[in-house]
């Protein structure tokens, strides 16, 4: 048996296996059978990004969604983590996203949440791509009296916009504040700007045309040097910039800089204390998390525990420790007191939230942590063999590892949703981290692509 779900959901590139429409119409049949149960008819909510083939998946997921006698509730194009709160806050069975995310347009893929607004489990991963393999979901179609039906639900935006200002301290208004968002061409385009608006802020927005093709090119989360210019030209107290999906966020400070989520993390953890909401005195991290993020913890007093890559493993590190927040340094946080899931508008929202209670800047409030140099570099692989097996591999990092010692470190992984490799250094200078980091690379690119 294949296998379809990787660290997040499927994805791969639009119209090839395994995100073609055939394949999107067997996991709206599997899905379907899935939550299905005698005397209960399954409502599964579905909702996409900006990419123009979400249509084609969009179709696809409703036909094989009604096919096996259950509903589909469409929502159209809002950031993933809300489809997250609609699926939970209207009592569905089941949430669909059609998105690749931080990925380039060509790509496509398909998250799916439970009923609760949580990632769906593994096992229940395992149990869609049984039913899609095995092919014999023929056996359970209903009869023509018992399909499925689709339902719009017009009012999805301002539901969510709804929930996103519940998720600002009320005591606050932001009327004087400027903000500039990046919306990506994604899937935020609208949200954000309106849910700021309605706040009181001065908004100003980039990349909020998308015309199907241009998500993700040059902007939002991964690309943010227009933004931090926007914001100097335009005098704002802090910029926003989004991915795809709408559940990463990079921020951008009053003087230009850029800030990435570890910082973001360092900054709401240490708010959390203060206001003595951080639960157990943790926050989560992974494997990829600054140096500098740890030593800040410590300095504030905050335990860290360190999970896997992943939104869900960082979820499911937090759900065990009893952690309030958790995240990546991609700027995916976790705030579990306002979500279920990373949403990059909720972040923002917690950045200024801080912004206000400390009476800083965002420029002073990062000064909590000191970024160590990382360069990371990835490198496009043919095979994917345990890194620990590959003798070259393995020789490069210790000899990095034992030029560097204890002031700085190599991390050597695949992506879970690309085929690429991720080689990442940080070192006690620029120059250094990135010469360490060429040299690993290289024996990457020469024994794996």
């Amino acid at each position: 048996m294949g296998k379809l779900f990787g660290t997040d959901g499927i994805r791969g590139i639009a119209n090839e296996y395994p995100m073609t429409a055939e394949m999107a119409l067997n996991i709206g049949r599997a899905t379907a059978c899935l939550f299905k149960r005698d005397g209960h008819v399954p409502r599964i909510v579905v909702g996409k990004d900006t990419r123009i083939s979400g249509y084609m998946f969009e179709s696809a997921l409703i036909a094989g969604i009604c096919s096996m006698g259950v509903n589909a509730i469409t929502v159209g194009v809002l950031p993933t983590p809300g489809i997250a709160f609609l699926t939970s806050s209207s009592k569905a069975d089941a949430g669909i996203v059609i998105s690749a995310s931080h990925n380039p347009l060509q790509d496509n893929g398909i998250k799916i949440f439970s009923g609760e607004g949580f990632k769906l489990s593994d096992e229940k991963e395992l149990a869609i791509e049984e039913m899609v393999f095995l092919n014999n979901m023929h056996k359970l179609r209903p009869s023509p009296r018992e399909l499925g039906k689709a339902y719009r639900m017009e009012d999805a935006r301002g539901r969510y916009i709804v929930f996103l200002k519940h998720a600002f301290p009320r005591e606050f208004i932001l009327e004087g504040t400027r903000v500039v968002l990046d919306c990506a061409h994604g899937a935020a385009y609208k949200v954000a700007p309106a849910t700021f608006f309605e706040l009181g802020a001065e908004v100003s927005t980039l990349f909020d045309q998308p015309d199907g093709i241009n998500i993700n090119v040059n902007c939002g989360s991964q690309y943010p040097q227009a933004l931090a210019e926007e914001v100097v030209r335009r005098k704002a107290d802090v910029g926003f910039a989004f991915d795809g999906d709408g559940d990463r966020l990079i921020a951008v400070d009053e003087k230009g800089a850029v800030l990435t989520g570890d910082q973001i993390l360092a900054i709401c953890a240490g708010v959390l204390k203060k206001e003595g909401k951080l639960t157990n005195n943790l926050a989560v991290i992974t494997v990829m998390s600054n140096m500098g993020l740890r030593i800040a913890l410590q300095k504030l007093g905050i335990e860290s525990v360190v999970a896997g890559v992943g939104d869900r493993y960082v979820l499911e590190a937090m759900l065990a420790r009893g952690a309030v927040i958790g995240g990546e340094d991609s700027g995916h946080l976790i705030f579990l007191e306002h979500h279920t899931t990373g949403d990059g508008i909720i972040t923002a929202l917690q950045v200024i939230a801080a912004m206000k209670k400390e009476e800083k800047s965002l420029s002073e409030l990062a000064e909590v942590m000191t970024v160590y140099p990382q360069v990371l570099i990835n490198v496009d692989t043919k095979i994917k063999p345990e890194i620990s097996s590959v003798p070259a591999i393995v020789e490069a990092i210790r000899a990095v590892e034992e030029k560097l010692q204890n002031k700085g470190r190599v991390l050597v992984r695949y992506s879970g949703t690309q085929s690429i490799c991720r080689v990442m250094v940080e070192g006690p200078t620029q120059e250094e981290t990135e010469s360490c980091c060429r040299q690993v690379a290289k024996v990457v690119k020469d024994n794996l692509s």
